[in-house]
Parts: structure tokens; sequence; C-alpha cells
């Protein structure tokens, strides 16, 4: 994968955006805070897919530095920023309030200590909201993770999972194709395929309390998980 040469620093954390603007800033703050309370050097991304709401402007009055990625797709805003970013670890966080960002702190120490490469939030060891999570998207989370797991000979729990990072290193070996939300099982899939070296903490999961229209559903975007995993990458 393409990465800018100019690496100065320590972490970026990317956030795909479509119509957050409820959300979005409050996430970008929390992101921020993280930041000053570790002393790290860091930025915050927002990869604005196509909103039609005040979402990018809202990021950058909170001191997000906005990309504009017209082209759809959960998975395509994700590559965007990690193209765009500058950090030696990237975490890629959803900014819809339903993750914890100091749970950041649980990716990057295992990143930077060189243990592992590829780090992914385990969203049902960790403490979850009731509500936060739909019966249907548990039971399709489990069953595609399960999937996953035979089909690449991982150990990844929650192929799912919103909060994911990966070193700067890792991420010049890795070859994505995907555009949506397949894309969390192409990130799994490509870094087995690499031989790099995954590792799973446990993360939070909180109900979004603010007027928001998901971005999921769960039968398409689980046959996309699905045709990805069967059709033999």
């Amino acid at each position: 994968m393409q990465l800018k040469e100019k690496n100065n620093k320590q972490l970026s954390v990317i956030m795909p955006c479509l119509n957050e603007e409820n959300t979005v800033g409050i996430c970008v703050d929390a992101a921020f805070s993280f930041i000053r309370k570790q002393h790290i050097d860091g930025e915050v991304i927002v990869v604005d897919n196509g909103s039609t709401d005040a979402s990018s402007n809202i990021a950058f009055e909170h001191g997000a530095m906005v990309v504009d990625e017209e082209r759809p797709g959960y998975g395509r805003a994700i590559r965007t920023g990690i193209e765009m970013s500058h950090g030696s670890i990237i975490v890629i966080c959803d900014c819809d309030t339903t993750y914890d960002m100091d749970d950041i702190k649980r990716l990057l120490i295992p990143m930077e200590s060189g243990m592992f490469d590829v780090m992914i939030g385990n969203r049902f060891a960790g403490a979850m909201e009731k509500g936060a999570m739909p019966f249907s998207h548990k039971v399709g989370v489990r069953a595609l993770s399960a999937f996953g797991r035979h089909r690449y000979g991982t150990d990844v729990v929650d192929f799912h999972s919103g909060i994911r990072g990966l070193t700067r290193e890792a991420v010049k070996g890795l070859e994505f194709s995907t555009d949506g939300m397949e894309f969390a099982t192409e990130f799994i899939a490509e870094s087995a395929k690499c031989k790099l070296r995954i590792g799973q903490t446990a993360v939070s999961l909180k109900k979004c309390n603010y007027e928001r229209s998901s971005k999921l559903n769960a039968i398409r975007d689980g046959m996309r998980h699905l045709r990805y995993i069967s059709r033999g990458k």
C-alpha cells in the first residue's frame, strides 16, 4: 500500500465519517484528550465520505485534519485515511461515540513495544453496554468471524471491530482492494496472508445516545463479508 514518505508523528487516529455531525466533534475531542494525556505527538484524521450534514466542518472546528473522499465506502475512507497519515502507529476508530478513545492505549503499547504488527479490539471480551450491539449483529459477527478464522488460519475473535490498529511498516506489505464494509475482513485476511503478528485486546462498547442513522445492514453487509471470505483470495 502506498504511504506518504514523511513520518513525523507517533500516532495517527483515523475516523471514517458519513453524516455524524452529532458525534464526530465529541470523538475528535476524546481522541485529542487521549493524545494529550499520554504526551503523544499525534494527529486525528477524519475522512469525510460524502456527508450531507455538517460533519466535515465540525471535525475541522475541533482540530482534526479533514480529508474529503468522494468515492463511497467504509473501506475506501479508511484506505484514504491511511494513505494521508503520518504516524508510526495508525489506529482506526469509528466516530459514533460507541468506543472509548482511552482504549487506544490497549492497542498502542503492544505495537510500540514491537510485540505485534496489528492489533484488533475485541468487543466480546470487554464491557459491552446493554443495547450497544443488536442480537442479530452479535450472532452475525460471531458466525462470520468463525468462518474467517477457519479460512485465514487466525485466532481473531472479532473480525468486525470498529477499533483496530497497525504499524506503519506493516501497512507497506498490505494490498487492500475492497471499498465497502468487507474491508474489515480484508484487513485481517491481508494481515494473516503477510504473516503479520496479530494481537487482540478487550475493548468496551457503548450504546450511541445521539441521533444518527445506522450505516450497517445486517443482511447486506453480512453477505459482503461472506462473499469476500468465500471467493478464495
